[in-house]
């Protein structure tokens, strides 16, 4: 009999001890680490870079495409960044093959008027060979990179570069890419200004060898 109480007695100690574990194994609270993530950072991009990847879709709608001009944009989405860098850029495309030019653009970030985060291809519009005075170029022409082509303008005595950024600081900088008659390569144009209409200062930049060309007023 006595035997009989202390089994039963044993067994319902080592339940409630058992059930005493679980108890405080469920109360205490389980702390998870959840990884903060990282806002995404949104670094404005060079010229070449943003016209290698606009080319890369250019080709798959037309083999022979070519560069007709390309252009750096300013955002209210995003900073400029350092001088010679842009969030967005917008770029034509010709094809010979197709009698047919399109524009392209890329971003950092979506914008306003239907800019897209990334490359977007725009719509298709006739081309008949070259007009004016821009001609269409090769991307392999395209060897220097817009923050160089800056520095070179502003290192360069015979631009005036350097005495009339300290005479008119603040202003934005935006950058052309064309080939013209003018000059055999195609030139990354230093703007100082929104655009070439409201600016009165630029600097030529030869975008293949990086040499400078001229001051235009």
């Amino acid at each position: 009999m006595a035997r009989r109480v202390y089994m039963r007695t044993s067994s319902f100690l080592l339940a409630s001890a058992l059930f005493a574990m679980l108890t405080a194994c469920s109360d205490t609270p389980t702390s998870t680490t959840t990884a903060k993530k990282e806002p995404e950072k949104l670094e404005p991009v060079g010229g070449q870079t943003a016209i290698f990847k606009m080319y890369q879709m250019a080709r798959s709608w037309a083999p022979d495409a070519q560069v007709l001009k390309m252009q750096s944009m300013h955002l209210t989405e995003a900073k400029d960044g350092a001088p010679g860098m842009a969030p967005a850029w917008q770029a034509i495309f010709v094809s010979a093959a197709k009698s047919q030019s399109r524009s392209y653009t890329y971003s950092i970030v979506d914008g306003e008027g239907n800019l897209h985060k990334g490359t977007f291809a725009g719509p298709e519009e006739g081309w008949s060979g070259k007009s004016g005075n821009n001609t269409p170029f090769l991307m392999a022409a395209i060897k220097v990179d817009t923050d160089a082509a800056y520095k070179t303008a502003m290192e360069t005595p015979a631009s005036k570069a350097a005495d009339y950024d300290k005479k008119n600081p603040g202003k934005p900088i935006t950058i052309l890419l064309e080939r013209t008659a003018k000059h055999p390569d195609p030139a990354w144009r230093i703007i100082w200004g929104e655009s070439v209409g409201t600016s009165n200062f630029s600097v030529l930049i030869d975008a293949s060898t990086g040499q400078y060309l001229e001051t235009l007023r």
